[in-house]
Formats: C-alpha cells, structure tokens, sequence
C-alpha cells in the first residue's frame, strides 16, 4: 500500500492548485486502485465545470495512472 501512497499523494497534491477539495475516497484497500473525490463550489455551473475539466486532464495526462471512469454530479440552489 505504500507504493500506492506513493502515486495517489502527489496527484492529490497536484490537484489542490486548482483550490478544491480532495481526497482519497474509494478502494482504499485495493492495491492498484484508487478512487479520488473532488468537490468545487462556486456561484456559477460554467466554472465548476472548467475546474473539474481542468482536474480530469490533469490526473488523465499522467503516465503513471491510468484513468478507468470519470463520475461527475452537479448540485445547484434548488438541491
């Protein structure tokens, strides 16, 4: 499992430039899977979605993972 730290640390690092929130939240005890949940809150549903393409690129352009599924849900006012 350490080598796994060792991949998910530095992209979860990666991914806070982008000031959101993340974390490691899903196969925490498979081996050669991680599942990592990003969460942007902003006034506009046009920025949320920049940001979270900008964080899918940046995880997608790694050649050290390889990403298997992307998941996205938007949650506006009404929610």
């Amino acid at each position: 499992m350490k080598d796994k730290r060792g991949y998910v640390r530095p992209i979860i690092a990666a991914l806070r430039k982008f000031d959101v929130s993340v974390a490691e939240v899903d196969s925490l005890d498979l081996h050669a899977r991680a599942g990592i949940g990003v969460a942007v809150v902003a006034a506009e549903s046009a920025h949320v979605r920049d940001v979270l393409d900008r964080c899918e690129r940046l995880v997608a352009a790694r050649p050290e993972v390889e990403l298997l599924s992307v998941r996205r849900r938007l949650h506006g006012d009404d929610e």
